[in-house]
């Protein structure tokens, strides 16, 4: 399968159409924890970015503000460093470092360091929690700092440096609020596209599943319906030549003549079968069955012993159709031989422009308890005929002999091939 879902206890691995065309094979790089299978990755990158950017940009708000704020010391750069380095474990720990930005940013304008990059930290840190699920710990580690702030900025100032510091605008705290909100709203957005993505790989990765399944089905129906036919037309002619071998050998080289007919037709029907595996999408090398070859059912069950009368034409139907149509009149033909006391069959055809009927019956009576054939056969009918809009009914006649009787919705059969 070419998608494949997260393992359990790792994150998410993002895929999807719309990205494609990017180049990324997934969600943007800031909604993308850097995972693979094992568990996500140390974003050395971005972390080294956001280092780099924290500590030059600190630099030149220190430039602007020389007159209003301390200037940066050693202190101030280890606060910074350490902010920015605690990034490195935003996919891993998310709570911690979102409260480990917000301490580290709230010591350092409390030492009356600039106003700066420093609260990018805090916003990388939050954003990282939020689309990790963890919302209430990113809104906590954010209503901390905004009210270790106006704490700081309204009542400690006095005692903190700069010396001779004055208390912070109101106004200033409305930009501190507005800036915290929209980093919330970001992130909430950018979650919400995260669990969207989730679930867009998980439905496709379910129907990739349900299309495996379908296909496996088909495949199983084609080769048992194919075997189950062309092995019974075997096994009675095998048992007819060697019951004939001696006493009339002309009559055994017919059987094994049948026997040998029998054979390459099921061996050229399995390998049409498996050509769909080996090259899928291709088209087919030959023609898939349908009811133009009823001749051909007629001459081997012939060859079984059983007489066949065809009843009605065979009409022009949709391929999908016409294929079912062929396997439901083969597995019942097949039943007769394997399961019916009957050397006599009947198949009636009859199309009003709208559905097939298909009518197959035996006089019998049944030679083994699987009258009218195994489940499995029944089954692969009922299967083919639903899959089309269709039905299957199939029982034991009154006089003693039994019927299967399938409706194919030709129209139906013809938009579902439309849609598709």
């Amino acid at each position: 399968m070419a998608e494949q879902g997260a393992q359990a206890g790792g994150p998410p691995m993002w895929g999807g159409p719309p990205w494609r065309r990017w180049g990324g094979g997934g969600p943007p790089w800031w909604n993308r924890p850097d995972g693979d299978e094992a568990g996500p990755r140390w974003p050395w990158r971005s972390t080294a970015a956001f280092t780099v950017f924290v500590m030059v940009g600190s630099n030149a708000a220190a430039e602007f503000q020389k007159d209003e704020r301390a200037s940066l010391d050693p202190f101030a750069r280890v606060l910074l460093l350490v902010g920015a380095l605690l990034l490195l474990w935003r996919w891993r720990r998310p709570v911690l470092v979102a409260f480990g930005t917000a301490v580290t940013a709230l010591v350092y304008l409390g030492a009356g360091y600039p106003y700066g990059p420093v609260f990018l930290t805090v916003a990388a840190g939050c954003f990282s929690a939020i689309v990790a699920g963890h919302r209430k710990a990113a809104w906590t580690a954010m209503g901390a700092l905004w009210a270790g702030h106006v704490l700081v900025a309204h009542w400690l100032y006095r005692w903190l440096p700069p010396g001779g510091d004055d208390a912070a605008s109101w106004g200033q705290e409305i930009v501190v609020v507005t800036w915290g909100v929209a980093i919330v709203a970001v992130s909430e957005l950018a979650r919400a596209r995260r669990e969207q993505w989730a679930r867009e790989r998980a439905e496709r990765a379910q129907a990739a599943r349900r299309r495996a399944d379908e296909e496996r089905l088909r495949i199983a129906r084609e080769l048992h319906d194919v075997l189950a036919h062309s092995i019974s037309v075997i096994n009675v002619q095998a048992g007819v030549g060697l019951a004939l071998l001696d006493s009339d050998p002309e009559q055994a080289r017919t059987a094994l003549t049948v026997i040998k007919s029998a054979s390459k037709e099921a061996l050229g029907e399995v390998r049409q079968v498996l050509d769909t595996l080996r090259t899928p999408g291709d088209a087919p090398r030959a023609p898939a069955p349908g009811l133009a070859r009823l001749p051909e059912l007629v001459e081997q069950a012939a060859g079984a012993g059983l007489t066949v009368a065809i009843e009605g034409r065979a009409p022009e139907l949709p391929p999908g159709t016409d294929l079912a149509a062929f396997r439901i009149v083969q597995e019942a033909l097949t039943n007769v031989v394997r399961h019916s006391g009957s050397r006599h069959a009947r198949v009636a055809l009859e199309h009003d422009g709208r559905e097939l009927r298909l009518r197959i019956d035996d006089d019998g009576p049944a030679t083994s308890a699987d009258a009218g054939g195994s489940g499995s056969g029944l089954v692969g009918m009922r299967e083919r005929a639903a899959a089309l809009g269709g039905t299957i009914e199939a029982g034991p006649r009154a006089d003693g002999g039994f019927r299967v009787l399938a409706v194919l919705p030709v129209r139906a059969s013809r938009e579902v091939k439309e849609d598709r």
